[in-house]
């Protein structure tokens, strides 16, 4: 954002009325916690969140053909996808690189809507728009400013859309449709996804619809245990689910950035193989990219969780990854997310890329300068 002030999204007063502790996250004022970020984390785990998440882009694909179009430039195969199913995609540069993920739902043949992240929504608009047919057939617009998003998460959130906004708006898990006619005259999207593990809902709305919305949640859902959630807790919840974030478990290289947390250079210059995601990629059609991820497959660095086997400072993203605790062990990775696990008692988990390395085999993270950390490499999610 430059030195432009940060901007505030629609749901900005209703933060501050829940006595929000806002941070500027990638240009936005966002709550980091209401409460606590432990709190709020097994909140959404055992009855339900409410976050706002409107610093996410929202894109809107449409024309002729457009499943084809995303499915030679993404490495998610769009065309096994009918209509009012949701998905979740790669797309990668000609070297391989992720640039960006996203989750992306159809609502026609035709036309699809697409998440991107936050700091990616204007990187992401120019790197497809440059691929667009020169024809004009399929045309790409930028919903983002004009769009409210709020995520209700947790195992309680489907009698709490049902209430709120009624029966027919109740989606499965991974499905979407246009918000269908309620008591609050809300229009909008709405789909089954989310980024906590839980089940829940993503709904996308007119700007001017979200203060409603909100607040009708939260009165509706208070007899189910609902509350407002912050930034802090969605980062602990998605590393519970070994869930990527961008620009922190993967950093496009033509961004000309670097990691806040000392790593080498462009080490996060990552392709899909590497970051191990077992949705989102078929190798059975041509994208951009592709030939990187079929010679990654015989490369054996990969993106894995790490279990803490012993108490010690918690896992962050920076600390180094070794095969042994003594002082000639080798080096064979680096933590990109690590923290304590709020669902497991404080235990340390971590998500890093090593080299080497197969799940059921211990490593040792260097946590400190004095204390090194057996950890186990087991298959995400952590919590289940």
């Amino acid at each position: 954002m430059g030195s432009m002030p940060p901007v505030r999204t629609a749901l900005f007063e209703q933060h501050i009325e829940s006595g929000a502790n806002i941070v500027d996250f990638h240009g936005f004022e966002l709550p980091i916690w209401y409460t606590s970020i432990q709190e709020e984390h097994l909140a959404t785990r055992n009855s339900a969140g409410l976050f706002d998440v409107s610093h996410m882009g929202f894109f809107r694909f449409h024309g002729s053909g457009v499943l084809s179009w995303l499915q030679s430039v993404g490495t998610q195969e769009f065309l096994n996808f009918a209509s009012g199913r949701c998905g979740y995609t790669h797309f990668l540069d000609p070297k391989g690189n992720i640039i960006d993920d996203m989750i992306f739902g159809v609502k026609e043949d035709n036309e699809v809507l697409g998440v991107p992240n936050a700091s990616m929504v204007e990187t992401m608009f120019e790197w497809l728009s440059s691929l667009l047919p020169s024809d004009g057939s399929i045309a790409l617009e930028d919903l983002s400013s004009k769009t409210s998003i709020l995520a209700l998460q947790g195992p309680n959130s489907a009698k709490i859309i049902h209430d709120t906004l009624g029966g027919k708006n109740a989606v499965g898990r991974f499905r979407c449709q246009e918000i269908a006619e309620n008591d609050l005259g809300i229009t909008g999207w709405i789909q089954g996804t989310g980024y906590t593990g839980e089940s829940g809902v993503e709904i996308f709305v007119p700007n001017e619809h979200a203060p409603k919305l909100w607040s009708a949640l939260l009165e509706i859902g208070s007899e189910e245990g609902i509350v407002p959630v912050g930034l802090g807790a969605r980062d602990t919840l998605r590393l519970e689910m070994g869930y990527l974030l961008s620009g922190q478990d993967f950093l496009w290289p033509g961004l000309g950035e670097t990691p806040d947390f000392g790593l080498p250079e462009d080490f996060l210059a990552r392709d899909t193989v590497e970051t191990a995601v077992p949705f989102g990629l078929s190798m059975d059609h041509d994208f951009i990219g592709r030939d990187r991820l079929a010679s990654s497959l015989e490369g054996n660095e990969r993106w894995h969780a790490l279990l803490c086997q012993e108490r010690g400072p918690s896992p962050r993203p920076g600390h180094s990854v070794l095969d042994g605790p003594t002082e000639d062990a080798q080096l064979i990775g680096y933590v990109t997310s690590g923290a304590p696990s709020p669902s497991m008692g404080g235990t340390g988990i971590a998500m890093a890329y090593v080299t080497g390395m197969v799940v059921g085999d211990d490593v040792w993270i260097q946590a400190s300068r004095r204390r090194r950390v057996r950890a186990k490499i087991v298959r995400p999610p952590f919590k289940r």
